[in-house]
């Protein structure tokens, strides 16, 4: 007994040691904001450098762990697209901001839309006659993309630029699901929602190559026409680099850089010390020796803030990005209960003359989508207008909400559609036969092991989810033709789980008009003859936990954030295998559902945006 006690004791003073530790790292990490500030006074002829990192979104995925306090990369693995549309938009006007440069190593993707989102907002800061350089080590796809809104692009003398195309490529398990005995039970609407073919098949149906095949060229030929026009290219010219890349590079004389320079994609080939003393002599030396000078976006957006103070005149703005789910989730994904609880939060709000609401969604349950379109449904009846924002994504689930809105907007590479709905049930029967282990007993009717994966699933079973597929189905198309004016029939027919993108979808009559988020913003408050309107972010109010965390660690990247990481951090090999994956569309395989009951997607599981 006296071992025990004493054995618990030590356990306590462990774990009393394992928690000061944890404080103490807490406690000197908050002195440290406090006390260290880097912003210093932004002077005249100063650059703005802004490094996004990770992939592009309008949405913070929100994960309260604390070990991001102890992650040493200082990387985030995700950039509001926001905070550079607003920190480019403020530097347009601000007389200290002489140009603006892009560090283009460490952002992964995003999606076209959004990039064009922010391309859009670096033509509006070139108006008024200031330079926007870019600069790579090497440039995948996207980063390229971005990288053309600029007026000289450099790249290492060791890089490449990897523009590949666009492609949808799956593994299929239907063969190795026979070698496992394992069986699906699929239930869909649509020719076209080919979310389960990899489940029940070995490779792509007719009816799927030929509807992904369409939205991928048509994405395609807006990245080609886009790159063409902003590099002064001829027509081609982009397809004509990447055919000529195999046979050109072996007898070229000089490094892939070179090539791409010489095509006209790149402007000079350099590398990074002749980068650095090139920024020197453009932008001054900073305070810290042999780094050039400018501000970075977090210091410039902090430095630029100011609270909005206006009571009477907001436009609201949610955000719903990720895949919608039932119940309530934290931010980066969407609840149905959480999003309702947004929705009727804003109805409360009297200072709001009209909402905005970002979707960047390929969807999830269609239960949660139904929740949320009734409570939009519902504030819309309340006289307040409501607009929709479409990102890169908001098919399927993401587009059954927006149906509720007065306005529709999308970008031309938004992709979205996929009105269809299905249902995964994966059968183990076989598979615990063979090893020896059998189910048996005793139910009061023929559906009471009707959700048993053990147990075969009867004639009766599948009747009965299968009806219930369909019927969500029928509503979906319903709901659909009542708000766009058409008819069952015609919302039928471009129907069927296809995929469509902005600009295609405005001549079909699913969205209403074409723009970004800004455009939807000042058309709003036009509408509303707002003269003078701040736009009001509506979000999940956070615990004060969460709130000191998500602060803290803010700060610690805000303190390690400097001229000098943002130019010469270096990119990994292991980037360029991240980059080359990336040129492809890669659907990981999803299966949704629980012990209780069959999970309906209203999902569009390959809208990966490339």
């Amino acid at each position: 007994m006296k071992f025990i006690r004493g054995l618990w004791r030590g356990i306590s003073a462990l774990r009393n040691f394992i928690f000061n530790i944890l404080f103490l790292i807490i406690f000197i990490s908050i002195l440290v904001a406090m006390f260290s500030s880097p912003f210093a006074k932004i002077e005249n002829g100063t650059a703005l450098w802004l490094a996004p990192s990770g992939d592009l979104v309008d949405q913070l995925t929100y994960d309260p762990s604390p070990l991001a306090l102890l992650d040493s990369s200082n990387r985030p693995n995700e950039t509001l697209v926001s905070d550079l549309i607003t920190a480019i938009d403020r530097a347009k006007t601000d007389s200290r901001i002489s140009a603006l440069v892009l560090n283009l190593n460490h952002l992964t993707g995003g999606g076209v839309s959004k990039l064009t989102e922010v391309g859009d907002a670096i033509l509006r800061f070139k108006e008024g006659g200031k330079e926007v350089v870019a600069f790579g080590d090497n440039l995948s796809q996207q980063q390229y993309y971005l990288a053309t809104y600029a007026d000289h692009i450099y790249l290492n003398d060791l890089g490449a630029v990897f523009v590949t195309g666009y492609g949808i490529y799956r593994n299929y398990w239907a063969e190795a699901a026979d070698k496992l005995k394992l069986k699906f039970h699929v239930f869909r609407v649509g020719d076209y929602k080919d979310a389960i073919e990899p489940f029940v098949r070995n490779s792509m149906s007719d009816a799927s190559r030929e509807h992904n095949g369409r939205w991928l060229n048509e994405l395609w030929g807006l990245y080609t026409s886009q790159v063409e026009a902003q590099r002064e290219l001829p027509v081609g010219a982009v397809n004509e680099y990447i055919t000529s890349l195999p046979k050109a590079l072996p007898n070229y004389s000089g490094t892939a850089a070179e090539f791409a320079r010489d095509a006209g994609l790149v402007d000079e080939v350099v590398s990074r010390v002749k980068l650095r003393e090139i920024f020197i002599a453009k932008y001054g030396e900073g305070k810290e020796k042999g780094q050039p000078n400018g501000v970075t976006m977090e210091h410039y957006l902090a430095d630029t803030f100011t609270p909005n103070l206006n009571m009477h005149d907001n436009i609201g703005l949610i955000v719903a990005s990720g895949t919608i789910y039932d119940g309530r989730h934290p931010e980066g994904t969407i609840g149905g209960d959480s999003m309702a609880d947004l929705l009727r939060e804003a109805q409360k709000d009297n200072s709001l003359k009209a909402l905005v609401i970002r979707v960047d969604s390929g969807g999830g349950s269609a239960f949660a989508s139904e929740v949320i379109r009734q409570e939009i449904s519902n504030l819309k009846a309340k006289g307040i207008p409501i607009y929709i924002s479409m990102g890169s994504l908001a098919a399927s689930g993401g587009y059954w909400i927006a149906t509720a809105a007065d306005e529709i907007w999308a970008t031309p590479a938004t992709l979205t559609g996929s009105i269809g709905v299905w249902g995964l049930y994966p059968n183990l029967t076989d598979s615990l036969d063979a090893l020896g282990i059998h189910t048996d007993g005793i139910g009061t009717t023929e559906l009471a092991d009707v959700f048993r994966t053990d147990r075969p699933l009867s004639n009766a079973a599948e009747k009965v989810l299968q009806s219930g597929v369909d019927n969500i189905y029928s509503r979906f198309l319903s709901i659909v033709a009542d708000a766009r004016g058409l008819s069952v029939e015609q919302v039928n027919e471009i129907a069927q789980g296809r995929v469509w993108s902005g600009t295609t979808a405005k001549e079909l009559g699913l969205v209403d008009e074409l723009g970004g988020l800004n455009d939807v913003i000042k058309v709003a408050a036009e509408r509303q003859q707002l003269s003078d309107y701040r736009v009001k972010l509506i979000a999940q109010p956070l615990s004060a936990k969460e709130q000191f965390l998500r602060a803290l660690t803010q700060n610690a990247k805000a303190l390690t954030s400097n001229i000098e990481n943002t130019l010469l951090d270096n990119a990994p090999a292991i980037k360029l295998f991240k980059d080359l994956n990336q040129q492809s569309l890669f659907e990981p395989l999803a299966i949704q559902g629980n012990k209780q009951e069959l999970n309906v997607l209203a999902q569009c599981v390959a809208c990966i945006t490339p």
